[in-house]
């Protein structure tokens, strides 16, 4: 079993629950032992960036620094959040910004140290995108996903800024189309994979929030797909959450899936049924095929 470093966040501790036991049972099947980063905090991804530029940097930070002291060369996270936060002060950190400078040399006093720049930060999509595991997910999909239409949805936060964060193509990226691939799944194209769906707006503006996941949500369902799949547990919040909310598609849902939650149907993961069956948009039948009988979502 190979050990990773892995930083959960503080979603997949509370309303994204699902998505931390999938992916810590879908690495498990593929032989990664996820160890939590001890001593972890908040890395602000919520709100820190548009409250306090200090303390945008200083939260991550802080983590990175946690990481350096128990010598892992490399942290994964499944939130793409928290890659997000922690990939952005770690380029900070490494291009000299002011306020990283400022907020790395304060950890000294707080810590004992300061971030060195020596920790990759790497989404648990990439690592499952990378040939020798796409490889492994074929041969442990003992129940494959064919016939399911499947629409990839990245959002923004794993692609942009592109100089900070993103580890493929920005503008068409393809990690999660070939996971989902791997896994028997029928990829649809689609031009909204990286549209923003708003999440950030949940309290100040939903308004706004409403229409542009109603416009992601519609857009799947034209392309042809029966479900999406993302890896961010703010899209899938808003994405799941609000369609009851939308007039349009009150009768006409999308069932919207973490990615790992797919991946553990696709290897017949006794748990899976129980993931899929906490989701606020009813998302049991859309997976019915591949639910052993007698399990309930």
């Amino acid at each position: 079993m190979k050990k990773l470093t892995f930083y959960p966040g503080c979603s997949l501790h509370s309303t994204a629950t699902e998505y931390d036991e999938s992916t810590r049972a879908v690495f498990e099947a593929l032989g990664y032992s996820l160890e939590e980063l001890d001593d972890w905090s908040c890395c602000g991804a919520s709100s820190a960036h548009a409250t306090d530029h200090y303390l945008s940097i200083a939260l991550p930070v802080r983590n990175l620094v946690l990481a350096e002291k128990e010598g892992v060369d490399e942290v994964a996270t499944a939130c793409a959040a928290c890659y997000n936060t922690l990939r952005k002060a770690d380029h900070a950190v490494r291009t000299g910004d002011p306020a990283a400078v400022k907020a790395n040399d304060s950890l000294v006093d707080v810590m004992g140290q300061k971030y060195a720049g020596g920790v990759k930060v790497v989404s648990t999509l990439e690592l499952l995108s990378r040939p020798e595991t796409l490889a492994a997910i074929k041969q442990k999909a003992s129940k494959p996903l064919r016939g399911l239409k499947v629409a990839p949805y990245y959002g923004c936060l794993l692609t942009r800024p592109a100089e900070a964060v993103a580890f493929e193509d920005p503008e068409q990226p393809t990690s999660l189309d070939r996971v989902l691939a791997a896994a028997g799944a029928e990829v649809v194209r689609w031009s909204w994979k990286t549209e923003c769906c708003g999440a950030s707006l949940a309290l100040s503006r939903p308004e706004i929030l409403k229409e542009m996941a109603r416009r992601i949500i519609v857009a799947a369902r034209e392309a042809g797909a029966d479900v999406i799949a993302t890896a961010c547990p703010m899209c899938h919040a808003n994405l799941d959450g609000r369609q009851s909310e939308i007039a349009d598609l009150k009768d006409h849902p999308v069932p919207v899936y973490f990615l790992t939650e797919l991946l553990g149907l696709a290897f017949g993961l006794k748990k899976a049924p129980a993931w899929v069956g906490k989701h606020l948009t009813e998302s049991r039948s859309a997976v019915r095929a591949f639910i052993p009988a007698g399990k309930v979502g």
